[in-house]
């Protein structure tokens, strides 16, 4: 688990970010806390592995809950959330195709990359 910090300029303004990795690696009661942390979401998943892509609905409805809540101060609306699938060039390895992670965006009308 790693935080990265990083600053850009958009639309002329400086914006900080600080990106939280948590490799995936958390029960659930601290994933509910970094979710209640964030105010935007990665959903990253690997081709290479079917479990990580089975966790990925469940982290979108937990997101999803936890910043519909009434009691998260200042929650107009639900954050941005994107699915990535990551190693996408380890083709001979591929567990999960292209195409279920389109039907899943589809699904929960969240938008989807696939990168390496």
């Amino acid at each position: 688990e790693m935080i990265y910090r990083h600053v850009a300029v958009i639309n002329g303004e400086m914006v900080h970010f600080e990106i939280l990795d948590t490799a995936g690696q958390e029960d659930s009661l601290q994933i509910e806390e970094k979710i209640k942390w964030g105010d935007g979401f990665a959903v990253v998943y690997s081709v290479t592995d079917r479990c990580s892509f089975d966790e990925v609905m469940r982290l979108c409805f937990l997101i999803n809950h936890l910043h519909a809540s009434p009691k998260r101060s200042g929650a107009a609306e639900q954050p941005p959330v994107v699915i990535v699938a990551n190693k996408k060039d380890l083709q001979f390895d591929r567990m999960v195709s292209t195409e279920d992670g389109e039907n899943l965006s589809k699904a929960l009308k969240i938008p989807f990359y696939e990168i390496s």
